[in-house]
């Protein structure tokens, strides 16, 4: 992986996570996946380690929770 991917549900607390994550890293250094949306990401994210969203995935793997929006059984309703 060469991109970190943020994964987020589309609440206004991920929203918000979103665009600090990319004026952080920049736009070229970060996939944003709304999994709210594309729920055929919910089992990738969880084999990455999301456990919650917002969350996001380093290139070397490391899975970094912020600011706890929801849960990835919420998530999946």
């Amino acid at each position: 992986m060469s991109k970190s991917i943020f994964y987020h549900a589309g609440c206004p607390v991920c929203v918000s996570a979103e665009h600090d994550i990319i004026n952080l890293v920049g736009k070229d250094n970060v996939e944003v996946v709304n999994i709210g949306e594309d729920r055929s990401r919910i089992l990738e994210a969880e084999q990455a380690g999301v456990e919650s969203v917002p969350a996001l995935v380093t290139p070397n793997g490391n899975t970094l929770h912020i600011n706890f929006g929801a849960s990835m059984a919420d998530v999946k309703g």
